[in-house]
């Protein structure tokens, strides 16, 4: 935890507390000890810097979580655009069929 928190410019209090808010929840070693993913660490980076601002980290964890659902949202949105789009028939498709 304390490698992560050096990493994150944070400390270990402020990674066990995005823990209680549910915002990062990490693995844990054979030993106990917390392992955070690659993702979790930019999570708590970005939960940093809104409490930098000013943010109350009850808020900045809700804020974060509400930017991973709308980004996830986006992305599947896109996606259900981009497989409707490649079955609607072209103009010389609907021709054919006239």
């Amino acid at each position: 935890m304390g490698r992560a928190a050096e990493m994150t410019g944070t400390t270990p209090g402020f990674l066990r507390a995005l823990g209680e808010h549910r915002l990062i929840t990490p693995l844990r070693s054979d030993g106990g000890h917390r392992r955070y993913s690659r993702y979790q660490l930019r999570i708590a980076m970005r939960a940093r810097d809104l409490v930098d601002q000013g943010t109350p980290i009850e808020a900045a964890c809700r804020i974060i979580i509400l930017e991973d659902q709308l980004e996830e949202a986006l992305r599947l949105n896109e996606q259900l655009r981009r497989s409707q789009h490649s079955r609607e028939p072209t103009a010389d498709q609907r021709r054919d069929t006239n």
